[in-house]
């Protein structure tokens, strides 16, 4: 039998708040906090969920805060807050069975924006030698580990906007495996870059309200048209059930499953089926022994795309058929975090177990489409879930779905 993992901390930096009790409010209220983007001022798409009140020097002083670009920042300080969650002091762990894996799609392209352009102008001697560095997407794992002394496997994993869920898929097999006592895993991004604006832009995959941005991200909806980019992170403490029983930890939830495949079908849309979607539903309850029945509610990728919303619908209607969960989504309140997404949602999945309450889907009134979903809207609404999926889908056909139950 396979060892059991345990969530023992949390870390959140989002738009939602710094800390896992703003983030719960803030999903709770159910209204976005989209708004307009002084650094995408000019662009057709000028809005975005920014983080806010976050000084990366106060936190972190101002020679880390220096070398390290804005993902990187919000990595450290929700693993910094994860592991004080957690009652951990990395003073005194097993550096060395401590493992850092973080997912992260890309990074910010604000640096090399920047940097290329005194390239392109002839000037390479002001490029920065912290250029490559502070901006590579291994240096949010890598600056953690080097943060908090953390000696054990240390690396990125990169599906696109699945590869904060990832991460966490992939630190529960180094537990099972004995590989590591105690792993940070989670993901980390930012979006708010006006390369990357350009570019979802140019692909027709941001939502177009920019004179009422506040309703521009209705996963789901009827009316939806895009999504709206976000930043953020979360690191979740996961160790073997057994081992945080050992020291006295809290358990928040355990890691009951894990499942991921791909579409294997186009570069940016998912398979409208849902298929590849569904297989790796089905993968994370069987990796959990657990039968759909018992799942009491969804943490949906819910992007707020045309495609990718029925797409999702349809392959929750496959797996659940007309007994689909409660369903969220946080991309309403709080954006699209891209590579750090599915670590989002899978603290909100945590949380949700933990309160007995599915948060609303910012903005939702009307469904669509053959599947229509039991998406809350308005308000929270109480469940007696022992279980709850996170799901999370990206390019390249990546799916990758998280099983939690409570303890």
């Amino acid at each position: 039998m396979q060892a059991e993992v345990a969530v023992t901390g949390l870390g959140l930096v989002t738009p939602a708040g710094h800390t896992a009790q703003a983030n719960w409010a803030a999903l709770c209220r159910g209204r976005s906090l989209a708004r307009p983007d002084p650094e995408l001022a000019g662009l057709p798409v000028d809005f975005s969920c920014q983080v806010t009140e976050f000084d990366a020097a106060a936190e972190l002083g101002r020679s880390l805060a220096r070398r390290a670009d804005r993902f990187v920042h919000f990595a450290l300080v929700a693993a910094r807050r994860a592991v004080a969650d957690a009652r951990l002091d990395p003073a005194s762990w097993p550096a060395e069975r401590v493992g850092v894996v973080l997912g992260v799609g890309s990074n910010c392209l604000s640096t090399y924006v920047t940097e290329f352009g005194h390239l392109g102008a002839g000037r390479s001697e002001r490029v920065s030698p912290l250029a490559l560095p502070r901006s590579v997407p291994n240096m949010a794992a890598g600056e953690v580990a080097i943060d908090l002394g953390a000696q054990g496997p240390n690396f990125t994993t990169s599906s696109a906007c699945a590869s904060g869920a990832t991460a966490i898929g992939v630190a529960r097999d180094l537990l099972r495996s004995g590989t590591c006592d105690i792993v940070l895993a989670g993901g980390s991004e930012s979006g708010r870059s006006r390369m990357t604006a350009t570019c979802f832009t140019r692909m027709r995959a941001l939502s177009r309200r920019r004179e009422r941005p506040e309703l521009a991200s209705r996963p789901f909806d009827a009316a939806r048209d895009g999504f709206v980019l976000g930043e953020g992170a979360a690191v979740l403490v996961l160790e073997r059930l057994a081992h945080a029983r050992g020291r006295g930890a809290a358990v928040q939830a355990l890691l009951r499953g894990y499942g991921a495949g791909s579409d294997a079908r186009h570069p940016v849309a998912p398979d409208p089926t849902g298929a590849g979607a569904a297989r790796a539903v089905r993968a994370a309850l069987r990796d959990g022994a657990c039968a759909a029945r018992d799942v009491g509610l969804v943490n949906a990728h819910g992007t707020s795309t045309l495609l990718s919303d029925a797409a999702e619908a349809a392959a929750l209607a496959s797996v659940f058929g007309d007994r689909v969960p409660p369903v969220t989504a946080a991309k309403g309140v709080i954006g699209h975090a891209l590579g750090g997404a599915g670590a989002i949602q899978a603290a909100y999945t945590v949380l949700a177990l933990r309160h007995g309450l599915v948060p609303p889907v910012a903005n939702f009134e009307a469904g669509d489409g053959e599947h229509r979903l039991d998406v809350v809207a308005a308000r929270p609404r109480p469940v007696s879930a022992s279980a709850g999926i996170s799901c999370s889908f990206g390019f390249g056909g990546q799916n990758a779905v998280l099983l939690f139950s409570t303890a």
